[in-house]
């Protein structure tokens, strides 16, 4: 499976988004990746920063919504697979969500995200409902993916929810910078040291695409990177590159490492009741 994360500043119009994320998405089919993930809510600027009712107008179904519509095409076009996260509106309710694209441009589902975080710069209770979908697994012709968006990729219970779906790489596509309230907190690390957790610990490959620039009071950090199964990073960015992260892996490889280590051999799902618990 050849896979690709895009980094990119996402500040602009709609249509300047979409159009800077075809370019890194062409970019990326042409070193030859099948998956292509792109930042969390690329359809302009992360508005959550502040709160206020004209966002809503920006909210659309699945079905009408410009960034899904114009990956669609894009997906059919080139045949690859394209998770495209966008603002999603059900009736009255309101999902930050993604659409799975697949390589003849059909949206094969919808997943909304789980965990809604709430706090300076990042008050997103506002404007989304805590997804109702659970957790998803996506099989594509070159293997089954999952995939969270943003601040899913904290928990620990999403990456292990969705190995135990039958996973054989998690993506994770992110908006997140600075801290408006602890400016001098570096998050980054923490950032990646979480994802790669999930890495060694079900022995599976990582996609995580965030991205970068200054909008508003927020300044996005980037770090993008593709992790292989053992935690080691194939290949990363900093805090200001834009482009195409792309890497390449051997599932059947990967599958026998993750047998090997036992991790899920040894589960003892029968002691694991207190997770279910609330605090």
């Amino acid at each position: 499976m050849k896979v690709a994360a895009l980094q990119l500043a996402l500040g602009g119009s709609l249509e300047g988004n979409i159009a800077a994320v075809e370019a890194q998405v062409r970019e990326a089919a042409h070193h030859g990746a099948r998956i292509i993930l792109p930042p969390e809510l690329f359809e302009g600027p992360y508005f959550c920063q502040v709160q206020h009712e004209r966002f809503f107008e920006t909210a659309k179904p699945v079905g009408e919504h410009k960034s899904v519509l114009a990956m669609q095409a894009l997906a059919k076009e080139l045949q690859v697979y394209i998770p495209c996260s966008f603002f999603e509106k059900d009736g009255q309710h309101h999902y930050n969500s993604l659409a799975m694209i697949d390589d003849a441009g059909e949206v094969m589902g919808v997943y909304r995200k789980s965990h809604i975080p709430d706090g300076p710069g990042y008050t997103e209770k506002f404007y989304f409902r805590p997804g109702n979908t659970g957790f998803k697994v996506w099989d594509t012709r070159y293997g089954r993916i999952g995939i969270g968006i943003c601040w899913d990729q904290w928990y620990p219970e999403t990456a292990r929810a969705m190995m135990l779906m039958g996973a054989d790489i998690l993506f994770f596509p992110t908006a997140i910078g600075d801290e408006p309230a602890a400016e001098e907190l570096d998050t980054s690390r923490l950032w990646r040291r979480a994802m790669i957790g999930h890495a060694v610990s079900n022995v599976v490959p990582i996609v995580a695409s965030n991205r970068i620039g200054s909008e508003d009071a927020m300044t996005f950090y980037g770090h993008s990177f593709i992790a292989n199964e053992r935690g080691d990073l194939v290949v990363d960015y900093g805090a200001e590159e834009s482009g195409v992260l792309v890497a390449e892996f051997d599932l059947d490889i990967v599958r026998k490492h993750r047998a090997a280590f036992g991790f899920f051999r040894d589960r003892r799902p029968e002691l694991y009741g207190r997770l279910a618990e609330d605090i």
